[in-house]
């Protein structure tokens, strides 16, 4: 339910219970469609943005009932819509479908919604090639320079259970990942708590910070060499950066992660053939909201990164 003020353009509204546990920042995308997330973020920092009259930071859960003050923004000038051609190449890449829900093998590069400065990202290209599709949401992100398995519902009930499923660690990710080093720990957990911190202009910055939030991830080696090593990631929370920062933290940073690793070398691996962040969301499993059942889909390593991870792991004997 939504009430707005006529002179200042203020909009309270009423969490149903179907929003019940969804990010601040991320309702905000969802009721402020093509408003900046640099926006959205400055304005919950200036506590323009109140959860029952008060200030939440971007990562508050909402509780049904709850009353969010949303202030009159901007949104940006609708750009062109995707062309024919591009929209209909991310369906290439569709690994599952029913009448619930659509699994995408995510290129690297592609970003998983518009927004600072990308037109179009999963999103709005697979909108743009199915507009048979009454209703496509988001069950979840990647980053946009990992590549692999991606969730999207057509359906508001299979959004609502899997997020659910989502929040009580239901749904298996597993990753893989080329790490700098002999990898030594064979199997390992790690559950080093992180913590958030949105810059100026709204990117996030993660560090392992014991006043931080619970993050749990497990390390298994899967090949390795003196140079690098190929490692499954099986994570047990959803924390933003979490392997990246979670491998950092072990001196094992990922190959080409341009924020959390090693600049000088991943100077070495670009000669090499690693032109990305050697990360990719290899299989995930969870149970299908409709039959109960279930569900595994895999994504095998792209070719770009197999080619570039055998002239790795030669280079370093």
């Amino acid at each position: 339910m939504t009430e707005a003020s006529a002179k200042t353009g203020v909009r309270l509204v009423t969490i149903e219970d179907e929003f019940a546990g969804q990010r601040v920042d991320n309702f905000l995308m969802r009721e402020l469609k093509g408003v900046p997330r640099t926006l959205i973020y400055r304005i919950i920092r200036k506590g323009e943005v109140r959860v029952n009259r008060s200030r939440v930071q971007p990562s508050h859960k909402l509780c049904a009932g709850d009353l969010i003050r949303i202030p009159p923004v901007r949104a940006a000038v609708p750009g062109a819509p995707p062309s024919e051609s591009r929209a209909k190449r991310v369906l290439e890449h569709v690994l599952f479908e029913d009448d619930r829900l659509l699994v995408i093998n995510k290129p690297s590069g592609m970003a998983s919604h518009g927004g600072s400065g990308i037109n179009h990202g999963v999103i709005e290209l697979m909108r743009a090639a199915r507009p048979d599709l009454h209703y496509l949401e988001l069950v979840h992100r990647l980053d946009r320079d990992t590549s692999g398995c991606m969730i999207l519902a057509k359906r508001r009930s299979a959004l609502r259970a899997l997020h659910e499923q989502l929040r009580e660690s239901q749904v298996e990710k597993h990753y893989l990942a080329l790490v700098r080093g002999h990898w030594d720990y064979g199997t390992r957990k790690v559950e080093f708590p992180l913590a958030t911190h949105t810059r100026q202009g709204g990117e996030r910055h993660v560090t392992v910070d014991e006043s931080g939030k619970y993050a749990l991830s497990f390390f298994r080696s899967v090949e390795t060499s003196k140079a690098a090593s190929l490692v499954e990631v099986k994570i047990g929370t959803g924390r933003t950066h979490q392997i990246r920062v979670h491998a950092s933290a072990l001196d094992h940073p990922i190959a080409g992660d341009p924020k959390y690793g090693d600049k000088e070398w991943n100077k070495e691996l670009a000669k090499l053939g690693l032109k990305r962040m050697f990360l990719h969301a290899t299989a995930l499993s969870f149970i299908h909201p409709k039959s109960g059942e279930s569900v595994l889909v895999n994504a095998p390593l792209p070719e770009d990164l197999s080619s570039a991870m055998d002239k790795i792991m030669s280079a370093g004997g």
